[in-house]
């Protein structure tokens, strides 16, 4: 059966044109080459380009218009952040991140976040309508404060994390810069701080990276499985992981990787110069702007893991991402949920959705009553399965 995805399609450009409209369409018009080079920059929308420039070209992590330069920023004076290290101390922070966000760390995360989907869905049952922006907030909330075993309201700490982002990110998009974006950006990574109390510089980017990526990530991924009637794959425990891998690789949160050349080197057959500026697309790379997701033929991890990042910049949070959005898929895919109404974040670090409502579609059921508690990963104790429905 073919799956319409031009609805889809049609509400997730609009995340792009509203919030970061010159960027995207700067991406969208040089598309056609896997590799350009305009002036000091240079844009990799190639696989295997974006593979290469990730693994083989040495990258200045703290450079002025990189992810570790808007860290350094937005963190300043806190002495040191997950991008913003080298050597050592670089693989050191990336291993104890690693070792929370492993398969074991994620499984005790579950336990966090699963009851608050039960009672997030709630409104489903009675009638009503979810913001699942707001769900998202607080779930990326809780993770972080469980993570960093911070005692903080869940929901301010995302806020926070996000006006940090928003802060110190966008003033490194193409357009007109604002005033008072470099004082603004201060002020939020102290409110940031001042939430997290004791955590350490590592702890506060991986607040924000956390927050960030799936605030955006989980909301655009339920409106485009609602517009695409994916629910019944949702529903499905055997497709539902692979449904939720490709339907990140589709989204995108971080659709563009920017990152800064620190040596001379070769992309994709194109010469690189220290000190060259790389806008990776990692949306492109990853086919999501010409293939739609599909748990049933799904483009493989070795494609849909380039939104992730590659070899030794790959993000260690991809397994909590894919795991949390296949969790919130099975919380909702028993109501079918439909959009009902959608405005898009313009101040976002990353293109996303201010406020997305669903409510219940016609063909929703109820599920049966469930525990939040039990074993993670068993659907008769977890998030529950609509009553009458197989094994």
């Amino acid at each position: 059966m073919t799956i319409p995805h031009s609805r889809a399609r049609r509400r997730d450009r609009r995340v792009y044109l509203r919030s970061h409209p010159l960027l995207f369409g700067l991406l969208a018009a040089t598309r056609g080459r896997g590799v350009r080079r305009l002036g000091g920059t240079v844009l990799v929308h190639d696989a295997e380009a974006y593979r290469q420039a990730l693994t083989r070209l040495p990258l200045d992590r703290a450079a002025a218009g990189t992810t570790g330069g808007a860290a350094r920023e937005a963190l300043r004076g806190a002495g040191g952040v997950l991008f913003d290290q080298e050597g050592g101390g670089h693989r050191t922070g990336r291993r104890g991140v690693a070792g929370g966000l492993g398969a074991a760390g994620v499984e005790r995360l579950r336990e966090v976040w699963r009851p608050l989907l039960v009672r997030g869905r709630a409104p489903l049952e009675r009638g009503g309508e979810v913001d699942v922006v707001e769900l998202a907030r607080e779930l990326a909330g809780s993770v972080v404060c469980a993570l960093l075993d911070c005692a903080a309201d869940p929901r301010e700490v995302a806020r926070a994390a996000a006006a940090a982002a928003a802060a110190s990110v966008r003033d490194h998009l193409p357009g007109p810069p604002r005033p008072g974006a470099a004082q603004e950006a201060v002020r939020a990574a102290e409110r940031l701080q001042g939430l997290l109390g004791d955590a350490d510089p590592l702890s506060a980017m991986l607040a924000v990276a956390a927050v960030n990526t799936t605030v955006a990530a989980l909301p655009r991924a339920v409106a485009w499985c609602a517009d695409a009637g994916l629910w019944e794959q949702a529903a499905d425990a055997e497709l539902r992981p692979r449904l939720a891998e490709e339907l990140l690789r589709v989204t995108a949160a971080s659709p563009v990787l920017p990152r800064v050349a620190a040596a001379d080197g070769v992309v994709g057959g194109c010469p690189v110069r220290g000190g060259d500026r790389l806008l990776l697309v990692a949306r492109h790379a990853a086919g999501a702007h010409r293939r739609d997701p599909d748990g049933r033929a799904p483009a493989g991890p070795g494609v849909a893991r380039l939104v992730f990042g590659a070899g030794p910049h790959a993000c260690p949070g991809a397994r909590l991402a894919t795991v949390q959005l296949a969790d919130v898929l099975e919380a909702l895919a028993p109501y079918r949920p439909v959009v009902t109404r959608a405005r898009v974040d313009r101040r976002a670090a990353l293109p996303g959705w201010r406020e997305l409502r669903v409510g219940a579609g016609a063909s929703g059921s109820r599920p049966a009553p469930t525990a939040p508690a039990g074993r993670p990963g068993s659907c008769p104790r977890g998030l529950g399965r609509p009553a009458g429905a197989g094994a």
